[in-house]
Formats: C-alpha cells, sequence, structure tokens
C-alpha cells in the first residue's frame, strides 16, 4: 500500500488541509491513495508520480507569487489523475473526478475553479474564468506543467522518449507526424510561456529543446 507519508503525500495532506481543517486523516489519506495509484498505472511512463514531484519542485520556487497556492496545488494533483493515451478526453475525465472527489470537502466555487484550472491545461491557453483576478495563479499551473519543456536537454531526452513509450501503440510513422505536428504548433505561439518569471527563465531553452526533437523525428 502506498503510504501518505511520502513527501508527495505530505504535501497532499498539508494543501488539503489548510483548506478544510476539518477534515479527518484518514479521508486526506484515502484520496491520496486514489491518487498515487492511479499516477501508478502501467499506461503511464511521464504522466507519473515523478511528474507529480517534478511539478512541485517548479511549486516550490514560485508558490509566493499564487494567491491561492491550495488551490493551484491540488490542481496539480488532479491534473492528470485520469490518464490512457488512447483517450482525447482526459483532460475532462480529470477535471469531472477532481470535482467529485473533491466535492464533499471544498466549497462549490472552489470545486468549479479547479475543474476550469484542469480543463485549461487541455490547450495550454487561459480560457475565462469567473473571477478575472484569478488569472495569474491559473497563468503559473499552466507554466510549470510546460516547465520540462525548457529543462535541460538530458532531461528534455527523457521526456521525449517516455512520452513515446506511452505511445506505442501508434505506429513510429505515424507517431513523428503527430509528434511534429505538436511540436510545431507549440513553436508558433508567440511565446510558449504566460508568466514573465517562466518566459525568462526557460524560453529560449525550451524552444531550442523543441526544435532539436523535431529534428530528430524528421531522421
Amino acid at each position: 500500500m502506498l503510504l501518505i507519508n511520502s513527501d508527495l503525500g505530505n504535501r497532499f495532506a498539508l494543501h488539503l488541509s489548510a483548506i478544510n481543517s476539518d477534515i479527518e486523516p484518514a479521508k486526506v489519506n484515502a484520496l491520496w491513495q486514489d491518487i498515487a495509484v492511479r499516477y501508478n498505472e502501467t499506461q503511464r511512463a511521464y504522466h507519473t508520480l515523478s511528474h507529480l514531484q517534478q511539478l512541485f519542485e517548479q511549486f516550490e520556487q514560485i508558490k509566493r507569487e499564487l494567491s491561492e497556492p491550495h488551490i493551484i496545488a491540488l490542481a496539480l494533483y488532479y491534473h492528470d489523475v485520469i490518464y490512457e493515451p488512447t483517450r482525447a478526453d482526459n483532460e475532462l475525465k480529470s477535471a469531472e473526478y477532481a470535482a467529485e472527489a473533491l466535492g464533499h470537502y471544498l466549497s462549490a466555487e472552489q470545486c468549479q475553479y479547479i475543474y476550469a484550472l484542469i480543463m485549461m491545461t487541455a490547450n495550454h491557453q487561459l480560457d475565462k474564468l469567473a473571477n478575472p483576478d484569478k488569472s495569474n495563479d491559473a497563468a503559473y499551473l499552466l507554466d510549470m506543467d510546460l516547465s520540462i519543456l525548457g529543462a535541460s536537454w538530458p532531461e528534455y531526452e527523457h521526456y521525449a522518449k517516455v512520452i513515446r513509450q506511452e505511445y506505442m501503440h501508434v505506429p513510429l510513422a505515424d507517431y513523428r507526424i503527430g509528434r511534429m505536428a505538436v511540436l510545431n504548433g507549440l513553436l508558433a505561439h508567440p511565446r510558449l510561456y504566460l508568466t514573465n518569471y517562466y518566459y525568462e527563465q526557460l524560453e529560449a531553452q525550451a524552444r531550442d529543446n523543441i526544435k532539436l526533437e523535431v529534428n530528430l523525428l524528421l531522421c
């Protein structure tokens, strides 16, 4: 059984309890166990607990910029809770799952916000929020999710390889076409990162990494 005294489990308990101090530890543990089991599913190679760990390394660097860090943290935990590479509705299913799982412990407004945040990870564009003041937090969440693009080349190269592992059901020729379409779509954006912090830190490296992967896919 996966234990809650892991780093990610402790973080989950901290963030959820900060919003609802009345929630019983056993309930928190059950929610975390369910998340951990799902992120350990065999069809995953990139969208795993290691992905969450990398995101929370980023979170520690920018959490002071967030107005609602605990909500953003919960959105990170649930943004890939449902992941099946053969499906195109993983963000929707993850958003629905998060709203259902947290609905007993958070307000309806908080659940709707987490739902909206997770849905934004489908296209990594800021969608209209009920409260425009929340857009800064949403931008940081989206940039954290794309932070791997601006990692060192060895880290990025590993990321590219495990993404391919998740799509082993797709023939290599078809995968190359689809992956290049995704990468070239990213390069077409005026900027990959929405916040100045991530733009200044990672934009140049991310574009270099993506261009290199595109060139490798052409070989």
